[in-house]
């Protein structure tokens, strides 16, 4: 748990998550969106690889990255229960009850 910890510490591997939540995004693209060099973003994605946050796909020359929600959902949750701090997880809301039925008369 404490690598995911460490890799949620910088604002930018939290950035890169945000990201990747609306789907899986090369590279390149994710890189745009920060003004930093490629070595440095490179390193950034191997702190997030290293804690199981993402994958990367490689496809020929181009790599693509991708959110393991799961990873990040159960780091949350056990960080909670470290504390005592009760969190549900997202349930189908429940049926509404059938309605109350009438006895007909014979």
């Amino acid at each position: 748990m404490s690598e995911i910890f460490k890799a949620l510490a910088d604002p930018t591997r939290r950035k890169v998550l945000q990201l990747l939540q609306r789907g899986p995004i090369g590279a390149g693209e994710l890189a745009q969106q920060f003004d930093v060099s490629k070595p440095t973003m490179s390193a950034h994605f191997a702190v997030l690889i290293a804690a199981g946050l993402i994958d990367a796909e490689k496809q020929g020359r181009t790599i693509t990255y991708r959110l393991r929600m799961s990873v990040l959902e159960e780091a949350l949750l056990g960080f909670a229960e470290v504390f005592g701090i009760q969190l549900m997880r997202k349930q189908a809301e429940p049926a509404a009850p059938d309605p109350p039925t009438r006895k007909g008369k014979s």
